[in-house]
């Protein structure tokens, strides 16, 4: 967006909690989605998700696959696989050294390029001859409440160092602010708010006229670990987690004690849900299930993680979100073996439960306004992006702040990756690239 013709070619890849998009320079100015195929035909969407199975003739031992052919092999097998989503969220984790697949150790770059092997794979070969320049998104904050920024950029250099290119980093929200930024022909200051699984990122761009020597100039960025997961988590905690001990107790020795929230916590977050179906895990579990008051609880819970009903709670989970975001009532079923709930939830519980969050998040939003030294009438257009932003009471929380008149959205799943393509024609990548990571 600087004068003259951009002539590089460019990769943008946003690697997502919950999606995966990425887009390719397509001339001047210009970038185009790369389409991914699917079971059902082709999208430009991957889901961030992968499953293995056991296969003695395959590396290793285990096979594997990802995005929506993950769901389909899992949905297939789901007693004899291991389905994994949301793995994203644990990059700046320090805790996270492993999953333990099938008696296999992977770590975050281990799924990582297994991961990618198939983004590549499943592009139809828009992705086979890759230009120098990519450009990769990160959240303006990790997941996690001492996320290790340091430690997340060394895991990410390590499962892109796959493409046996070098990589340039970018908040997020910045790729979403240059798609926007095409749509403009006037000068104007800009606020992108993007919504992914794990984060709530917010950038202010200060946008020039068509033609300016630099069309966009980063203003203040803040960032948040809360979004649509943390959403997620407020349902089951409301409606799964109680039918699974949370809130019960158990003897030890004469006394009776509250159960432990850290199995709660682990089964209620996407990203360890899967990967407590290990031997150490499922022996705590039956120890606790024969000291509880109620065993037939923990008997539920041990019963989910063993016959891999995360995906299935997932959906259930994510339908009831989406009808809440339309309607202003939905019901929630889950109906399995080993677990039933079935419960009718109203627009205003559901907000009512993540008012933390959301209290949290306006703070964040005020935290990017003071970076840019703005106040809210400073701000010309407010663009909302990502899946959390059609969420009614999300959307409240930017029109408590600016009318209505100056918030935009659309492209919510893939203006990110449509932005940072075309940060990657820029002359000066500098202005824009993340640097000098320093662990929390």
């Amino acid at each position: 967006m600087a004068t003259g013709t951009p002539t590089a070619r460019a990769v943008g890849i946003d690697f997502g909690t919950t999606n995966s998009v990425i887009a390719t320079t397509a001339g001047a100015g210009e970038a185009g989605l790369v389409r991914f195929d699917a079971p059902d035909g082709t999208s430009a969407v991957f889901r961030s998700a992968l499953c293995f199975w056991e296969d003695s003739a395959m590396r290793g031992g285990l096979a594997h696959e990802a995005g929506p052919w993950a769901i389909a092999e899992f949905l297939d097998m789901p007693d004899g696989s291991r389905f994994i989503q949301s793995f994203k969220s644990v990059a700046a984790n320090a805790l996270f050294e492993h999953a333990t697949i099938f008696e296999k150790r992977l770590r975050f770059e281990d799924l990582g390029k297994v991961f990618l092997e198939h983004l590549r794979a499943r592009s139809a070969g828009a992705l086979r001859d890759l230009p120098e320049r990519i450009i990769v998104g990160r959240p303006v904050r990790y997941v996690g409440a001492r996320p290790d920024p340091a430690l997340a950029r060394a895991r990410y250099d390590a499962m892109f160092a796959l493409l046996g290119r070098e990589v340039h980093y970018v908040y997020e929200p910045m790729g979403a602010a240059f798609s926007f930024a095409a749509r403009l022909t006037q000068p104007a200051t800009l606020l992108v708010a993007d919504f992914g699984g794990g984060t709530s990122d917010f950038s202010i761009v200060r946008v020039e006229a068509p033609g300016a020597a630099q069309r966009c100039v980063p203003l203040g960025s803040a960032g948040i670990g809360i979004a649509g997961d943390r959403f997620d988590y407020r349902i089951m905690d409301h409606l799964v987690l109680p039918m699974l001990g949370k809130g019960g107790t158990y003897r030890s020795f004469d006394k009776v004690l509250e159960i432990p929230a850290g199995h709660f916590t682990d089964f209620g977050d996407w990203s360890r849900l899967a990967l407590m179906r290990n031997r150490r895990t499922l022996e705590e579990l039956e120890r606790l299930r024969r000291a509880a008051s109620d065993p037939q609880a923990i008997g539920r819970m041990i019963a989910v993680v063993e016959n891999e009903l995360g995906y299935p709670l997932y959906d259930a989970v994510g339908r009831l979100k989406r009808a809440l975001s339309s309607e202003e009532w939905a019901t929630f079923r889950f109906d399995s073996p080993a677990l039933k709930v079935q419960a009718d939830v109203s627009r205003a519980d559901f907000e009512q439960w993540i008012a933390p969050d959301l209290a949290r998040i306006g703070e964040t939003v005020d935290a990017a306004l003071a970076s840019a030294g703005l106040a809210p009438q400073d701000i010309d257009h407010v663009f909302l992006t990502g899946g959390s932003s059609l969420i009614p009471a999300v959307r409240r929380l930017f029109t408590e702040r600016f009318d209505a008149g100056r918030i935009d959205s659309g492209e919510e799943l893939t203006s990110i990756a449509h932005g940072l393509a075309l940060i990657g024609q820029e002359p000066d990548l500098s202005i824009w690239t993340v640097k000098d990571e320093e662990p929390a």
